[in-house]
């Protein structure tokens, strides 16, 4: 029997799938790393971040307000407690006050899918050892059996999927006060007991229970990933687990890890690299600039506001990263209106833009500035040309494309091409409509049949 071209390239292909879904990974970096990253991560680009847990009952400073409080003394956090609690109030007695009363998880969903975010991150648990579920190794210091009742990452997660958004958990290793934790630092990190115990048994049962698409470690740099045993939990995590084939980590599993070992790169909060990385990464950013968690004393001044979000998105986007935007709840469970004004302005600006975020990649310039600054991404045969300032005039100059006849030239929300003409040696200039007033500042160009 003659086999045909068509069949050998199907018996291929067949092969190569076989070998990447038949891969095991063993518990030691240079296998863990080789992992690909799954694919959908690339392609959606916006995320939000939650950070929510009783912390948000003092609402005052920052979401470490214990550890400012107990640990680092400072003045305010120590003059806080002493104006507005008795003597003897404890950390653990915020708690209570965690009731999360009008939390809908509904509400949070829709207002997320608003955004146009893709993926939503919740705090399963922070520094302070709180559980936003009912976990078996934190009695008593988690959301079912204390503050709200409830299953907070269950019932999150359940509207989040509803919605067809990809749905992620944050987790911190370490936690500040906790005596099993404090024994081992102690001992130089030569026992485990905290690992062993409890860091360990609630990220598998976080991964069995809800099945996160993303997990977002921290809280790690204080000891290696030896004494976290990261290495033997993501090869569970990539082998054994149910979500094996599509969840996606970042870097903080042990000091000595950011920016080198994982999934994707944070590298540091807040991070951006002033150049386009040779590995895929992603930016947490925070809406309010002093902190995470919801800031009863938050000012406007402090917050981003729309048009400084998306330049910063567009930034990210253009090198390569993903854009993880951060809203800290009340501990009601309300979402402040200024940030859901946030949120919805950017979904707006994505309802005409996305096409130029959205499953894009970096293209072989990321940014220039000739008219106004202007970055790019590109789409198989499209660039994107995104400027986020008005150039106040009609004639736009592109200096970095090259053109041919058959270029076209339209803006994003305007269906009507665009007159152009080409540089002498590069680029072009083009004839720009008056533009629309957008909230967010910033228009993207759509090139076609450019080099």
């Amino acid at each position: 029997m003659q086999v045909t071209p068509c069949q050998i390239s199907l018996f291929l292909c067949l092969l190569s799938c076989a070998a990447s879904f038949g891969t095991r990974y063993t518990p030691d970096w240079a296998s863990l790393d080789s992992r690909p990253l799954p694919e959908w991560y690339d392609e959606v680009k916006f995320g939000i971040f939650v950070h929510w847990g009783v912390f948000s009952v003092p609402a005052f400073g920052s979401e470490w307000f214990w550890w400012y409080w107990k640990a680092s003394l400072k003045f305010e956090y120590i003059l806080f407690m002493v104006k507005n609690y008795p003597i003897g109030f404890r950390y653990a007695d915020f708690a209570p006050d965690f009731h999360a009363r009008f939390f809908d998880p509904d509400e949070w969903a829709e207002i997320f899918e608003a955004s146009g975010a893709k993926y939503v991150v919740l705090t399963s648990k922070h520094h302070e050892g709180f559980t936003n579920w009912g976990s078996p190794t934190s009695w008593n210091w988690n959301s079912v059996d204390n503050g709200p009742h409830r299953d907070l990452v269950g019932d999150l997660g359940a509207a989040i999927r509803k919605r067809s958004l990809h749905y992620g958990l944050y987790h911190s290793l370490y936690e500040w006060f906790n005596p099993i934790y404090l024994s081992d630092k102690r001992s130089g990190f030569k026992t485990q007991d905290f690992v062993e115990k409890k860091a360990m048994p609630e990220l598998y049962d976080l991964v069995k229970r809800y099945e996160p698409d993303l997990i977002w470690s921290d809280g790690d740099w204080e000891a290696p990933d030896t004494y976290w045993n990261s290495t033997g939990f993501l090869a569970w995590l990539y082998n054994d687990s149910p979500v094996k084939d599509v969840v996606v980590t970042n870097d903080r599993w042990g000091a000595g890890c950011y920016c080198k070992h994982g999934g994707y790169y944070n590298c540091a909060d807040k991070f951006t690299p002033g150049h386009l990385p040779n590995h895929k990464w992603e930016k947490c950013q925070s809406v309010d600039t002093i902190s995470w968690g919801y800031r009863r004393n938050m000012k406007l001044s402090e917050l981003m506001d729309l048009p400084s979000i998306i330049k910063d998105m567009v930034k990210v986007v253009a090198l390569g990263g993903n854009y993880l935007l951060n809203i800290g709840p009340t501990a009601d469970g309300i979402i402040a209106p200024v940030f859901e004004e946030r949120l919805r302005g950017i979904g707006a600006w994505l309802k005409v833009n996305g096409e130029a975020i959205y499953g894009t990649k970096p293209w072989r310039v990321q940014a220039e500035n000739a008219t106004v600054p202007v970055w790019y991404t590109s789409k198989r045969s499209t660039v994107y040309a995104i400027f986020t300032s008005n150039p106040m005039q009609n004639s736009f100059k592109l200096l970095t494309p090259k053109t041919s006849h058959n270029t076209m030239v339209t803006l994003l929300g305007n269906p009507e091409p665009l007159k152009w003409a080409p540089l002498q040696t590069s680029g072009l200039i083009v004839l720009l409509p008056d533009l629309h007033l957008t909230p967010a500042e910033a228009w993207t160009l759509q090139l076609d049949k450019v080099a």
